[in-house]
């Protein structure tokens, strides 16, 4: 992947906008730099076709609101195993007449009948992998209510204008590259014990192949009925006892674990618009969502960590990433949960005295050995708490970052969970729905030590994503997030570090080899980076390294001095992002 000249961003425009109409394959610009005029805006996502639909939105008029549902809906129709319908995510808007960031808490809900013993049996854990794959996993889903809500307070759009390229796009079909077989295929043992799953992404019992063009029909239908119906059909209707039935009644040809969702349920959830989260970093100033997310704490506790330091080496600086990331995480692992159910102090998480707590347990010459503990007082240096380990999280979530001519910007993460969710269409339907509840904890790690993060009724679950707005001198400077699960966290964190102790440009940030600690005895690390400069001195301190194929796929924006937007996506991770300035 490479980035593209500005002059030719009409030309790439209008391909990309005939692309979508008949179905070829499409390019996967890494970044394309503002035009010297002020920009019209931009959008970065995982997915081109998505992309092209949010630009298209914003160079008809459209505003950032209505490009993120756009565009989301898109990635609902070719990105299907990360994001969709049949689950939730977390949504930041800075609303540039106002000057004000905005969250709603789009997170998916545990039954109303759910307890702590959701997922224990004779009271034992139930195998994770039979979890997975159930009804047990799926909570209400929430994306349907957050593209509602976002584009009635904040729109101009309605939702029936803003599903209607996706509706086309499901219809018309889209080429498969890699990324899409490969995931099918990763998932196939899976999707072919669910007869509709299979149907849809098996035919013949095989994955489609690359380069042919694959259509969702009834996944058009399932849009055209929200458009016509609203979310009621999907909340009080035909769409949601599908559902319902679908979760309490899976149809597989192996035994699977009923859910307890209800139509009940449904119809109670309900998007939260929360106060944003803010802490600062050498002057910036960050935003981001509260708990249940517990990304923008773990981001902000980790930077506030690090900033305690002078500056140091390029080793210095990632000794001091990966240790404050693991202390973060202890944190994290302890304290953060739905706030609805458990005391959060989230306060105290992104204080500088709390930090400063932390931050002085670091030893550049040395490494902690995780588990770390918890900080569970003000005392100075303690580590003398009961560790949290941190759970598996599924990884295959997306992220998209809009912004538009008026100044206005969206951060938003989407998920169904890992990749392929709980592997069950809905019959009919064409959307596969979430394993979300599996964020929950079990069990507790450690009996002597609270679990904020166990499963309730109607209780959201912990979740890593972190979409986030970054101010610098009070204006709006940049916009990142990403998916990876828990890997979430250290992959902004590391943008983070890149783009403004180390210099980098975002599109530099955000391809740069990544390594991930999460309170590990190992830290994982792309290929790059155990064959780069870093790894022998940092293993020198006692650091150790496990390699993982890749971590997190960012996008962002940044608007630079002159007033105009930079779009930035991964270069090679998931197959390369797509980000396009409109002009």
């Amino acid at each position: 992947m490479c980035a593209m000249e500005v002059s030719a961003l009409d030309r790439i425009t209008s391909f990309i906008t005939v692309a979508i109409v008949s179905a070829v394959p499409l390019l996967h610009p890494t970044v394309i730099d503002a035009a010297p005029d002020p920009a019209n805006g931009a959008v970065a996502s995982i997915d081109a076709n998505a992309t092209a639909i949010g630009t298209e939105v914003l160079r008809n008029g459209g505003n950032a609101v209505d490009a993120a549902v756009a565009t989301a809906a898109a990635l609902g129709v070719t990105d299907p195993f990360s994001s969709g319908i049949g689950g939730g995510g977390f949504f930041v808007y800075y609303d540039a007449d106002t000057n004000k960031v905005h969250t709603l808490d789009g997170r998916e809900t545990a039954p109303g009948t759910a307890d702590h013993t959701l997922f224990l049996e004779n009271g034992a854990p139930i195998p994770f992998t039979e979890a997975v794959s159930s009804g047990l996993g799926v909570g209400t889903p929430g994306t349907p209510m957050t593209w509602h809500y976002a584009l009635e307070k904040w729109g101009t759009h309605s939702l029936s204008e803003a599903l209607a390229p996706a509706e086309k796009l499901a219809r018309k079909g889209f080429t498969v590259d890699s990324t899409f077989a490969g995931q099918i295929e990763n998932n196939a043992e899976r999707f072919s014990r669910f007869p509709a799953t299979a149907k849809l992404y098996l035919p013949g019992g095989k994955a489609p192949a690359q380069g042919s063009n694959f259509k969702n029909p009834d996944l058009a239908r399932t849009y055209h009925d929200l458009r016509r119906y609203g979310i009621t059909s999907l909340y009080r209707g035909d769409i949601g006892r599908d559902i319902v039935k679908t979760v309490n009644h899976p149809q597989s040809t192996t035994p699977v674990r009923p859910g307890l969702l209800t139509e009940d349920d449904l119809g109670e959830y309900e998007v939260i618009e929360r106060a944003p989260v803010n802490s600062s970093y050498r002057g910036l100033d960050i935003y981001g969502m509260a708990p249940p997310s517990s990304g923008t704490t773990t981001v902000g506790e980790a930077l506030n960590i690090i900033e305690t330091f002078p500056p140091g080496s390029a080793v210095d600086q990632f000794h001091r990433y990966l240790e404050a990331s693991r202390l973060a995480f202890a944190d994290r692992n302890r304290w953060v949960g739905d706030p609805e159910f458990v005391e959060v102090p989230t306060d105290r998480l992104l204080s500088q005295e709390f930090a400063n707590t932390r931050a002085c347990l670091i030893k550049d010459n040395a490494t902690l050995q995780s588990p770390v503990a918890p900080g569970d007082s003000d005392e100075d240096c303690d580590n003398t708490g009961t560790p949290a380990p941190t759970n598996y999280e599924g990884k295959d979530t997306t992220h998209l970052t809009v912004a538009d001519k008026w100044g206005n910007v969206v951060s938003y993460t989407l998920t169904i969970e890992q990749e392929g969710g709980s592997g069950m269409v809905v019959p009919g339907r064409g959307f596969i729905l979430n394993n979300e509840l599996t964020d929950f904890s079990f069990a507790p790690a450690n009996a002597n030590t609270p679990d904020p993060n166990l499963p309730g009724p109607s209780k959201r679950p912990r979740s890593s994503m972190a979409p986030l707005i970054v101010f610098k001198d009070g204006q709006v400077w940049l916009a990142i997030g990403s998916p990876g699960g828990a890997t979430i966290i250290t992959t902004v964190l590391q943008i983070m570090i890149g783009r403004v102790d180390q210099g980098l440009s975002l599109t530099d940030a955000i391809a740069a080899p990544r390594a991930s600690q999460r309170n590990a005895a190992k830290t994982d690390a792309e290929p790059a980076f155990m064959s780069g400069p870093l790894r022998a001195e940092l293993e020198s301190r006692g650091q150790v390294f496990t390699q993982v194929p890749e971590i997190g796929a960012a996008t962002g924006v940044e608007k630079t001095a002159d007033g105009n937007w930079i779009a930035a996506a991964e270069p090679t991770r998931r197959g390369g992002g797509s980000a396009v300035v409109v002009p």
